[in-house]
């Protein structure tokens, strides 16, 4: 090694700078450096170049990378339906372009509704990331199987059931119009034979007419409720008419009335008399009561339309009978010396229905339109229990509360009759052959009046006569009641000749 005195003893030989000119300071190193100690050097400079030159590669090799990453980095847009991951879009304005697709798809499956696509819970979110995996018509496809529509809708309520569903408030308007048409018209033929009027055998020369509708209203309280609905299972007017006024089939505990058969009862609900005798085995036609009770299946309306109506009807009036005595005949002899004309008259009533059916019938009045012309007879000297063949109103003042015939799906075989006084006279001359209690009518008083004709007076809380009195028109034979079969009290009366019923009203004038 070079010491600090042998440095100093080449400090006279060379420059001040330590460098022989034109050398560089390592050149001038090794020049003076032993062997072995500049062969380390080279070793240790050529690693340190070798570093740096490592250094500048992995260096480059990182800007190039980034670069590389930084260009393939795209952005896009995850789709989520409440938060769970549906799929990914490149552009989000192709979700908008779905929805509108899918909303004119369904409103062209259903046409007369107003479709409202379900989007609800569906969000996008956006991001960024190195060569994503982006298959925007795989996710479209996905939620476009998954997109839903509903039907703006309104239910029709009825004591918290729906009734119906309907496509808006105005659609409803129009169903509770109908069904009060329906009954108001009378389009079903049961309803038709409920509201008419109709002819009876008795009175074959009788017209009937149908009057003006006073009012219609439905019984129950209906909610219009706003709904997200089943396009399928939305109504058009026509259809929720039909279910507003058929129902469905039922149970239903009827209660007969008078003048109720088996096939009226039958004709009245659509059933077979055979599926009443199967749901009833105990019950007989000859033996059928007032308030018995049939158990029956029927279809039954949700709802109950109440229509206040006037009805006419034209029957034929027999004539009054005149009679004359004479002392020339023998004792309860009559001789017609000149037969009558029938006339010709307008009954009115007022009827309330329910779906149709007649719950209520008031008589009105009625107006003469041909006056009849009176059957003159001669009678011998006066005879006690021989009728004329006149009958007089059997009480004053009265009201004919149900009238008689085939009417509005019952028979009837009389007129029931109420007033304020109820004294109940014979309409005729006769002999009482029955005063007591018979079945459905209670307290009863039959009288023959000696010439094909007898008189029925029915339901009497009492009885004045007895069988076997002869009595004149006009005596007291009882008092109004409500005995028997009777929802009130009334006078049952009728005309039978023959055994045959007769119209009352042909008679009474």
């Amino acid at each position: 090694m070079i010491g600090k005195n042998d440095f100093q003893d080449w400090k006279g030989h060379v420059p001040s700078s330590g460098l022989v000119t034109g050398q560089s300071e390592d050149e001038a190193g090794m020049v003076h450096t032993p062997p072995e100690k500049r062969s380390r050097r080279r070793v240790r400079l050529a690693w340190l170049g070798a570093v740096a030159g490592i250094a500048l590669v992995v260096v480059s090799t990182a800007g190039v990378r980034q670069h590389y990453v930084e260009a393939n980095t795209e952005s896009y847009y995850r789709v989520l339906l409440h938060g769970k991951d549906i799929g990914t879009l490149y552009n989000k304005d192709d979700l908008q372009t779905l929805f509108k697709t899918k909303q004119q798809e369904y409103q062209d499956k259903y046409p007369d509704e107003v479709m409202v696509l379900q989007t609800d819970g569906i969000t996008t979110e956006a991001a960024r990331a190195y060569k994503p995996e982006v298959n925007s018509e795989a996710t479209l496809d996905k939620l476009g199987d998954m997109l839903k529509a509903y039907a703006v809708g309104v239910q029709m309520v009825v004591d918290g059931k729906t009734i119906g569903v309907v496509k808006d408030q105005e659609t409803a308007s129009a169903v509770l119009k109908g069904v009060k048409d329906y009954y108001i018209s009378g389009e079903t033929e049961a309803a038709a034979a409920k509201s008419k009027l109709t002819r009876t055998a008795a009175s074959a020369a009788s017209a009937t007419s149908g009057g003006d509708v006073q009012s219609a209203d439905i019984r129950e309280k209906i909610s219009i409720v706003p709904i997200k609905a089943d396009p399928n299972k939305v109504l058009d007017v026509k259809e929720a008419v039909k279910v507003l006024t058929q129902g469905v089939e039922s149970p239903l505990v009827y209660t007969v009335r008078e003048g109720d058969t088996i096939s009226s009862i039958a004709k009245r609900y659509g059933v077979t008399q055979k599926e009443i005798y199967q749901n009833n085995p105990d019950v007989k036609e000859l033996t059928l009561q007032i308030d018995d009770e049939l158990k029956l299946t029927v279809p039954q309306p949700p709802v109950t339309v109440v229509t206040t109506e006037t009805a006419k009807e034209t029957i034929v009036t027999e004539p009054e009978v005149e009679v004359r005595t004479s002392s020339l005949l023998p004792k309860g002899k009559v001789k017609v010396v000149r037969p009558g004309q029938t006339g010709l008259k307008e009954m009115q009533y007022r009827l309330t229905k329910e779906n149709g059916e007649v719950v209520k019938e008031e008589w009105l009045g009625q107006t003469v339109l041909k006056a009849s012309l009176p059957t003159v007879v001669y009678r011998g000297t006066k005879v006690v229990g021989v009728g004329s063949g006149g009958f007089a109103w059997p009480v004053s003042g009265a009201v004919i509360s149900s009238s008689f015939g085939e009417r509005w799906g019952r028979a009837h075989k009389g007129v029931d009759l109420v007033s304020g006084n109820r004294t109940i006279k014979a309409a005729d001359a006769g002999t009482v052959t029955f005063a007591g209690v018979q079945n459905g009518y209670g307290n009863v008083v039959v009288i023959s009046h000696g010439n094909g004709y007898e008189t029925y007076y029915g339901h009497l809380s009492k009885i004045l006569v007895s069988t076997g009195q002869k009595l004149s028109q006009g005596e007291s034979i009882g008092i109004m009641g409500s005995t028997g079969r009777s929802t009130g009290t009334h006078l049952h009366f009728e005309i039978r000749k023959s055994g045959t019923a007769l119209n009352p009203l042909k008679f009474l004038n």
